[in-house]
């Protein structure tokens, strides 16, 4: 990782970290935090050619970070970040698809490096992706069933006990949508 990717990931850390601290909102923090750090980086990005996918893993990563570090709640910090990302990539349509599937990797998948709650993030990522839904111009069910893959393949990286834990988590019906994963995960 760069200067430059490190700077961000901390940026990313400490702003939630401070925010939650000093509000106790760990959903609101993390918004604020990664959604204007995505922003400023992708900004940046276009000028040196990094890829949007790289920003969102390292931006999801300092949140996850910051947020296990204070002990926050895993679910509201991955909620938190789908939203963030979200609002600071301004993707829709099927962009934004791409967006949550990949969203809910890296979550996934720093979580898991974290040692946190697997089963409240794949929940916390399905919420965010709910919430955002009618923003980015999808269903609430296609922006579910997008968090819920990315989570899966996240997990599939993990292990076994990973995928078990978080397909678990994914067979309620979260925020009033019932979860249809399409990939073909087994536990």
């Amino acid at each position: 990782m760069t200067t430059k990717e490190t700077g961000l990931v901390e940026s990313v850390k400490n702003g939630v970290m401070g925010t939650v601290k000093g509000t106790g909102d760990v959903a609101k923090a993390t918004i604020d935090s990664v959604s204007g750090a995505l922003s400023t980086a992708l900004t940046d990005a276009g000028r040196v050619g990094h890829s949007a996918t790289t920003a969102i893993g390292h931006v999801a990563g300092g949140a996850i970070q910051g947020a296990s570090e204070i002990g926050a709640h895993m679910g509201e910090a991955a909620k938190g970040t789908m939203v963030g990302v979200l609002r600071g990539t301004k993707h829709v349509g099927t962009e934004a698809m791409d967006t949550i599937g990949h969203t809910a990797e890296a979550v996934i998948h720093h979580t898991a490096a974290a040692g946190g709650a697997l089963e409240l993030a794949a929940t916390g990522l399905v919420e965010g992706a709910i919430h955002s839904a009618k923003g980015i111009g999808v269903s609430a069910e296609q922006a579910a069933s997008a968090a819920a893959d990315g989570a899966l393949k996240a997990a599939d990286r993990v292990g076994s006990a990973a995928v078990a834990t978080v397909r678990h988590a994914l067979t309620q019906t979260i925020s009033g949508v019932k979860v249809v994963v399409k990939a073909p995960f087994k536990a």
